[in-house]
């Protein structure tokens, strides 16, 4: 570790992360208590994060009336606080503990997929359980992880050492020969790839009816690589009662010619799972960006409304 790592500015760093270790201590339910009370106080803070998921949440599920809205808002604050909380479970949880605390479903088409021997390419979306998610399919197989490499050395020290102690290991999100190295290893890779994206090859996919800039990189890694593609979600379950993992089996006919339609068929495959558990999907993302100046301006603080 470097010196320069204890430098004075990097202290409330070092501060934050002995607070978040010592939430892993309290019980699970008192962590749910912290997290959904974190939420609350972010939800009253003069953020645009707030609009934004409103408006989100308004265009994408328009059946649901004024209440209802403010109802998912709501809870969808206390699934961000959550999420808080579950970063010192994903990072220093026992796995003795881990065990109680999240049921898996399917790891059995992983296990089927390595034994291939091209790896697996684990598709998921950004969740608030994101975090503990990374968490959860490492205890099955080793898994790669794309992530953004933060600013703050320290951060960035931290979560490296981290993420891989319990079967991850990090792949910088740019390094796209690591991760695909590691596919051609015959390991499994985690990839969520629904967020705005708006670089080379990003193509207008509809997601809840809206056209959407999308990465279709997807339909790629598979050709290159010869990857079977597994679906893969986490759940956080009412109450206390912990997490659920699901593994869907490989796609099938997948890639096809067409990477437009694969990733519109992925998009679903979101939409259906954001459905599930509304509220536990990122509405605080600026997901509906266009690639040309005229897209509607949806976060514009008078957005026009969809038609």
């Amino acid at each position: 570790m470097r010196l320069r790592l204890f430098a004075p500015r990097y202290w409330p760093t070092w501060i934050g992360l002995g607070l978040l270790r010592l939430l892993v201590l309290l019980p699970f339910p008192a962590l749910c208590v912290v997290g959904r009370g974190i939420g609350a106080l972010m939800l009253r803070l003069p953020l645009r994060f707030a609009a934004i998921a409103r408006r989100n949440i308004e265009i994408c599920l328009p059946e649901l009336d004024g209440p209802a809205r403010e109802r998912l808002l709501v809870e969808h604050f206390a699934s961000l606080g959550m999420s808080f909380v579950e970063i010192p479970l994903a990072w220093w949880c026992p796995p003795r503990r881990m065990a109680k605390l999240i049921r898996t479903v399917g790891a059995e088409h992983v296990h089927a997929a390595l034994a291939r021997g091209r790896g697996a390419l684990l598709l998921t979306g950004h969740f608030t359980v994101l975090e503990l998610a990374g968490r959860a399919v490492a205890t099955i197989t080793r898994t790669g992880f794309l992530y953004r490499p933060p600013k703050n050395e320290v951060l960035a020290y931290v979560l490296g050492k981290l993420r891989s102690r319990h079967g991850g290991h990090a792949i910088p999100r740019d390094d796209i020969r690591a991760f695909i190295g590691a596919l051609k290893n015959n390991e499994a890779v985690w990839y969520a790839p629904d967020q705005s994206f708006r670089k080379k090859g990003a193509q207008m996919v509809p997601m809840f009816g809206i056209p959407a800039a999308t990465n279709t990189f997807t339909s790629r890694l598979a050709q290159l690589t010869g990857a079977p593609v597994l679906p893969y979600f986490l759940q956080r379950l009412p109450g206390s009662q912990g997490y659920l993992t699901t593994i869907y089996p490989p796609l099938e006919n997948f890639p096809t010619d067409d990477p437009v339609a694969d990733a519109e068929r992925f998009n679903h495959m979101i939409e259906a799972q954001v459905r599930r558990a509304p509220e536990q999907y990122l509405w605080i993302h600026r997901r509906f960006k266009g690639l040309t100046p005229d897209y509607p301006d949806y976060y514009a603080r008078e957005a026009p409304r969809q038609v």
